[in-house]
Order: structure tokens, then C-alpha cells, then sequence
């Protein structure tokens, strides 16, 4: 991957803020000396610093200040504090280009334009674009799914530093704003409906009769075996299923029990319910 050779920081150096800089690090787009993090708690950032060699500091605003690239890597309920913070510092001011990125779950560009806008004028608006990422817990072993949304100020060659980034930590696709509501609903939300399957398969297994560990290895291994092979097949999963299911065979009274109880459309319910919560969290 190509090398970026700018100071990036991380305001919030939670799990996602580490895996981040982990996979920064390893795949080389950035040297350890180019990357700053910030973080409420000196234990988190002292494990930083002994694990990867970056810079700590407990102040926000001057790791907004001496960074080019800087992630906010907060909760929801955290950012509007943290933004309002270093906006309404004394010395808040974007003398040099400066690109935002908010992984914020549910979290609009407007708001956060309305905190970092307030007070700039459209040509320093300019120098500071911002760009609304949503990545999922894969992330943490390099096997992410990010969406992604610049605003308006947002250059060609800032999308594609961004992309850079969010690469390192698996795949990622830009969307219209109007759909991260969406893609948070889908990838966002997207593992823990694959962890409650593997839950309820594992109970499955226990129920009929398989010891515990060999029920969650059974189960693992089959997720695993199927996700290549929807990867490598170049088949739908629809078609994928059809040739598990023979006719009067087992896995067809698995589905008979599976579609009488309306699964596949309780799924695509839910999917569109954590839809409507990530427009709520929005407003």
C-alpha cells in the first residue's frame, strides 16, 4: 500500500483507535513517528505507546492542532463534547489543509459541521473537510467493512487518502450520505447478526446431543467454510443454498422450521428497525 507522509491522530484510543493504528503500522502507509494519539485514560495510552511506539497525549486540541489526518474514534455520545471543545478553543483556527474523519455510529456531517463550521468562513471551511466513516468490529482483525461519506469540501485526493486508511483495516465502498443510515444498519450491526447465528447453531448443537466445544468448533468452521465459498463460487447465496437443500433431505426440514417462522423476513425487519435507530441517533 502506498505510504502516507503525514502526522495522523486519533482522538479516542479505544479498540477500533488501536486496530486502526495496529494495521497503520503494519502495513506501512505510516511510520509509528507519524502517528498521535489522545485518549481519557493514561493507561490506554501508556499501552500504546510501550505496543507501537506513537505519540500520547491527553490534550485534543493540540493533536487537532499538530495533525493532518485526525479520527475522531469516539462514541456517539462523546463526539458533540469532544468538538465542541476544540472549536470553542482561543487558539482554534485551520491555518493548513486538514482532513476529519468521524466513525461516530448515527452521527451526521451537519452536526458536525455545525460544531467545527461555526466560526470559519467558507475559505477555511475549505481546508477542513470532513468525512463520515462507519467500519464494524472486523476491523480489529484487518477484516472490516467500512462505508464511507465526504462533504462537500472534500477533495479527489482526500477520498483517496481516506480510502488508503480505511483499506488497512479490510474493505471499504463511499456512499451518498443519504445511505449511512443504511450501511450502518447492514455492515455496521452486520456482525452481531452473524454472532447470534452462531450462537443459536451452537445451542443447536448442544441440544441434540454434541458436547460444547465441539458444537462451537462444528459451527465456526462451517460459518468459515461457507463465507469462502460464497467468496470463491461466483454463485449467489440463494443458488449456494438451493444446492445444500436436496429435496426431503435434512437441510429442507431445517428450512420448513425456518421460513414457518418467518426468519428470513424477521432478518430483513431487523435490518431496516437498526435502519430507523441510526436515523433516530441522527436527529
Amino acid at each position: 500500500m502506498s505510504k502516507i507522509n503525514k502526522k495522523i491522530g486519533f482522538i479516542g484510543s479505544g479498540n477500533m483507535g488501536e486496530a486502526f493504528v495496529g494495521a497503520l503500522i503494519q502495513t506501512g502507509i505510516f511510520s509509528s513517528s507519524m502517528i498521535y494519539a489522545s485518549d481519557i485514560s493514561e493507561k490506554r495510552l501508556d499501552i500504546l505507546n510501550k505496543t507501537y511506539g506513537i505519540s500520547v497525549m491527553k490534550d485534543n486540541f493540540k493533536l487537532f492542532s499538530e495533525c493532518e489526518i485526525v479520527i475522531f474514534a469516539l462514541k456517539p455520545q462523546h463526539i458533540y463534547q469532544v468538538l465542541s471543545q476544540i472549536s470553542e478553543h482561543e487558539d482554534y483556527q485551520i491555518t493548513n489543509r486538514k482532513i476529519v474523519i468521524s466513525i461516530a455510529a448515527g452521527i451526521p456531517l451537519r452536526k458536525i459541521e455545525d460544531l467545527l463550521y461555526n466560526t470559519l468562513d467558507n475559505e477555511f471551511r475549505e481546508r477542513l473537510p470532513i468525512i463520515r466513516v462507519m467500519p464494524n468490529t472486523p476491523a480489529l482483525v484487518l477484516a472490516g467493512m467500512s462505508g464511507m461519506s465526504p462533504n462537500k469540501y472534500a477533495k479527489a485526493e482526500d477520498v483517496e487518502t481516506i480510502k488508503i486508511i480505511l483499506r488497512a483495516i479490510g474493505k471499504v465502498i463511499e456512499f451518498k450520505e443519504e445511505d449511512m443510515d443504511a450501511v450502518t444498519a447492514l455492515s455496521g450491526s452486520g456482525p452481531a447478526y452473524v454472532f447470534y447465528m452462531a450462537e443459536a447453531m451452537i445451542e443447536g448443537g448442544i441440544k441434540v446431543g454434541l458436547e460444547p466445544d465441539k458444537a462451537a468448533v462444528l459451527t465456526l468452521t462451517t460459518i468459515q467454510g461457507a463465507l469462502k465459498l460464497m467468496e470463491e463460487s461466483n454463485e449467489s447465496p440463494e443458488i449456494l443454498r438451493q444446492k445444500v437443500t436436496s429435496p426431503g433431505g435434512t437441510t429442507e426440514a431445517a428450512f420448513k422450521i425456518l421460513d414457518k417462522n418467518r426468519v428470513k423476513e424477521n432478518i430483513i425487519e431487523a435490518i431496516e428497525a437498526a435502519k430507523r435507530r441510526s436515523k433516530e441517533l441522527s436527529r
